[in-house]
């Protein structure tokens, strides 16, 4: 197959048994996830030459070959994972199939676009701020981030260990409830309803085109499924406190902290080439103050016990995946402190790192020719439910 996406950093086809719930279907893995006899080369080529190939199969890898599936190869990503926008500045930027004048997205660029071409059935990534989600918007596919620590992440190489999380991408529903399940280790439930609580934050800080786009989706849900409204202040109770941003003020210390705690000694001590987008993130991640940890680290708990009390056994948390639609390329600043586009992305990918909720987000809208995503959210370990409710959003969304 002719790869038009420019997603694959290796190639290779290799299966491990003949039978599976997954025998049927081809599948990508993000390099920041080892393949056995491949070096895991985080999309940096110094990280690659100063590292040594797998011994073994990431835990998740190997749940999936176990299943049955073929495994295709590696596929792009920011440099270790520390990016949002999908491009990288050693081996280019992956094809977005959905609107190839704009980027991907990221960090599991290569993974959804593979997906989004064709060329892969489904795709493993990573998120930790938003890397499956974001992408998975921008490409116009499905992604799902679980809940965190249900889905092994052995083998796959850490950026910020208190969200880290490995999950899949798949261009429909049913695909990624296989995948999904099979990594969770549950049973798939079939399709149910749910009660949809529609975020006010997260729908009035949009883009006027993506408000406009979603009016007639969300009626058509608001027919099918109990919808009411509820803002984060009505979940948090801080009164009088407005916006999303709040929760990216807590959310970003904590990763920085953990991204160079867990990079920072390599970063230092190799030297390596970075693109520039990423040595900055590096400097800023360095340069933080840690002072800010103690009340971030308090503050998250509270945010976290909160979601807990608000999100029942059927209660969806519902928003737009992203404010607007993917930038085009080349359109976004070297420096993440420059723009709006950044905060504005992770306030909205906060939540489910914050609460370690799951969170899908599935195809939903064109806006200005190109997909944004809509995001329904879980109570944590609920993922199961979760899936089963986005299949029923999504007929309905059909209907």
């Amino acid at each position: 197959m002719p790869l038009l996406s420019r997603s694959f950093l290796a190639q290779m086809e290799f299966r491990v048994v003949a039978t599976g719930p997954l025998v049927d279907l081809s599948f990508a893995v993000k390099d920041l996830i080892d393949i056995a006899g491949h070096v895991t080369g985080c999309a940096n080529p110094d990280w690659a030459r100063s590292h040594p190939p797998a011994v073994a199969h990431a835990v998740c890898v190997e749940q999936c070959l176990q299943a049955g599936a073929v495994c295709l190869g590696k596929t792009l990503a920011d440099e270790l994972a520390f990016g949002l926008t999908g491009e990288n500045a050693f081996y280019g930027t992956p094809l977005n199939p959905a609107a190839p004048d704009r980027v991907p997205g990221g960090s599991s660029s290569g993974s959804a676009t593979a997906v989004a071409a064709g060329e892969a059935d489904f795709a493993l990534g990573t998120d930790t701020a938003g890397s499956i989600r974001l992408p998975a918007s921008n490409c116009g596919v499905w992604g799902m981030r679980p809940s965190h620590g249900r889905i092994s992440v052995a083998g796959v190489n850490p950026l910020a260990p208190g969200f880290d999380t490995v999950g899949a991408f798949a261009r429909d529903g049913e695909t990624l409830q296989r995948v999904m399940s099979l990594l969770l280790n549950v049973d798939p439930l079939p399709t149910v309803s749910g009660r949809l609580w529609l975020l006010q934050e997260g729908f009035d800080a949009v883009e006027p085109a993506v408000r406009g786009a979603f009016e007639p989706v969300m009626k058509r849900l608001a027919g099918s499924f109990p919808c009411r409204e509820i803002s984060l202040r009505g979940i948090d109770g801080e009164g009088g406190i407005s916006g999303m941003d709040n929760w990216r003020q807590v959310f970003q210390p904590i990763q920085w902290a953990e991204i160079w705690s867990t990079l920072g000694s390599w970063i230092e001590s190799a030297r390596p080439a970075l693109g520039e987008r990423t040595r900055r993130n590096f400097e800023l991640a360095k340069g933080l103050d840690r002072r800010l940890l103690v009340a971030a680290l308090a503050q998250r708990e509270r945010y976290r016990a909160a979601l807990a009390r608000f999100l029942g056994p059927e209660d969806l948390i519902c928003f737009p995946t992203v404010h607007t639609p993917a930038p085009l390329k080349g359109s976004l600043g070297l420096d993440r402190t420059q723009g709006d586009y950044f905060p504005r992305v992770l306030a909205r990918m906060a939540i489910a790192g914050i609460g370690r909720l799951p969170q899908i987000s599935l195809p939903a809208v064109d806006v200005e020719g190109a997909p944004v995503g809509l995001s329904l959210l879980a109570a944590e370990g609920n993922d199961a439910f979760l899936l089963a409710a986005a299949l029923g959003v999504a007929a309905a969304l059909d209907d």
